[in-house]
């Protein structure tokens, strides 16, 4: 009997050991990840890399409009079925919301922020009244960037890849730089405010926002046209 307890106190200690190893090392990992994630290495790699994708997106769509006005009757390499048609969203009034093709747009404004992000990755620090400025002018970006998803998907009736991506890049480059503008306190929020949006940050709510954000987008275009989209 003795002998017996003594091998299960044993195994038992040897669980228990094996159980903290682990959870020590699962801690250990998360950690890295959690600081690697909050690097300035990886906040301004993902606001290049996001911002490189919506420039080359603006690029192809900025063709397809001069393609477009040389020859209305062309047929686009996005043109796939009547769902995804570049050409259907590209010829309607909300494509040229201010007299000119919106992805001109893109081409101004994505250089800035890759800018932003070559030069934060280079060890630059901008004044804080220019990040405050460059999250105003993108914040208004993100919202002509919805504006025009929900006009795509509920007026036009047809969807635009290029236009997709240039959504999903626009919504990552917005939370990198909302990130850091917390991070560093270039925003003029209250000292309640800024305590609470650091917290969020911290605990990396606002990855889990845009990673919602982007599901959702999915969904709702997956739930509207369903078998359509390969059709």
């Amino acid at each position: 009997m003795t002998s017996t307890g003594t091998s299960d106190a044993t195994t038992a200690e040897t669980t228990t050991v094996t159980t903290t190893e682990t959870t020590g090392a699962a801690s250990t990992v998360l950690a890295r990840l959690h600081r690697l994630r909050h690097s300035n290495a990886w906040i301004f790699g993902t606001m290049l890399l996001s911002a490189c994708v919506s420039l080359a997106a603006s690029f192809v769509l900025s063709i397809d409009a001069l393609l477009l006005a040389a020859d209305p009757g062309v047929n686009l390499s996005c043109n796939i079925n009547a769902v995804i048609s570049c050409g259907t969203v590209a010829e309607s009034w909300q494509a040229q919301l201010f007299g000119f093709p919106n992805a001109f747009l893109g081409l101004v404004a994505e250089p800035v922020v890759i800018t932003i992000a070559v030069a934060s990755l280079g060890g630059t620090r901008f004044p804080r009244w220019f990040m405050f400025a460059a999250q105003i002018v993108y914040a208004l970006g993100v919202v002509f960037a919805y504006w025009l998803f929900y006009q795509s998907m509920f007026v036009i009736g047809a969807l635009c890849p290029w236009c997709l991506l240039v959504t999903v890049s626009t919504t990552l480059v917005f939370g990198t730089l909302t990130h850091v503008n917390i991070r560093d306190g270039n925003l003029p929020l209250p000292s309640r405010a800024q305590a609470a949006a650091r917290r969020f940050i911290d605990a990396d709510f606002d990855a889990i926002a845009a990673a919602i954000v982007i599901l959702v987008l999915i969904l709702a275009v997956v739930l509207k046209y369903g078998s359509a989209l390969l059709a």
